[in-house]
């Protein structure tokens, strides 16, 4: 028998057939359910529908698919949303914002609101691809070879956009929080830009989940210590609280 879930599923599959992509505020709409409801029926229903910087595609249709973004896009959905909310209170009129790559970036995007005016500079097609529909938004894509794998776009050896521009806040993602190691990624053609945004940042903000503490991931970024903010969705350790006290690190959760 079709559980509801699964209903759900094959309506959009067949919604699909007839074009590239769906918004999932569009899908929620169009289905009478919550955007949450939707995630977790593609989290938990198996099909080729995934959802990628706010759009639901078939994979099968689509190589865009292939990319490790998309393994990590509905993994600790509510814990993004929960951080989203809190990140949008910092976002002021006339911002400049460097967006990082990672699946909470969509999150933040999508929480803040229409009325603010920002200007946001972004390196990955996810993070494109939300900030498209802020009306208020001017979007500065950071261009150059484009990396399936984690859709960004890496710079050639010639200057970027980012080179002329000094963000007033850097959000910066990351899959590994250790006191030893300090903050890594998986992938190493991320480096030069987390890195950049943050040398050129007046205010760097470290945005992670609770799952990314006590982890090390290949990639290294910069210690702990140059992070002004840390932002997450539970009170770390004892150990990392009393590391933000002592290096006059801000930390919201």
């Amino acid at each position: 028998m079709e559980t509801q879930p699964q209903k759900r599923i094959n309506e959009l599959l067949e919604i699909l057939k007839n074009t590239d992509k769906i918004h999932l505020k569009a899908a929620a709409e169009q289905l009478t359910v919550s955007e949450m409801t939707i995630r977790r029926d593609l989290n938990n229903c198996p099909s080729s529908l995934i959802v990628l910087g706010g759009y639901i595609v078939n994979e099968d249709r689509h190589s865009i698919a292939k990319y490790f973004v998309s393994d990590q896009q509905d993994k600790q959905v509510e814990e993004k949303a929960y951080i989203a909310k809190l990140v949008s209170q910092f976002i002021n009129e006339n911002d400049t914002i460097f967006f990082d790559c990672g699946t909470t970036m969509p999150f933040i995007i999508n929480a803040i609101d229409n009325d603010i005016a920002f200007t946001a500079i972004c390196y990955s097609l996810n993070s494109l691809l939300a900030l498209q529909h802020k009306p208020k938004c001017k979007i500065i894509l950071c261009g150059g070879q484009f990396q399936p794998n984690n859709a960004i776009f890496t710079s050639l050896p010639q200057s970027n956009q980012l080179d002329s521009i000094c963000p007033n806040k850097a959000f910066i993602s990351a899959a590994g929080i250790d006191l030893q190691q300090g903050v890594t990624c998986y992938h190493f053609e991320e480096l030069d830009m987390k890195q950049q945004a943050m040398k050129k940042s007046a205010q760097k903000i470290l945005i992670v989940d609770h799952t990314k503490f006590n982890q090390v991931k290949p990639a290294f970024i910069s210690e702990l210590t140059l992070f002004d903010q840390i932002i997450t969705d539970k009170l770390p350790d004892e150990q990392f609280v009393s590391f933000f006290n002592e290096n006059n690190i801000s930390l919201i959760y």
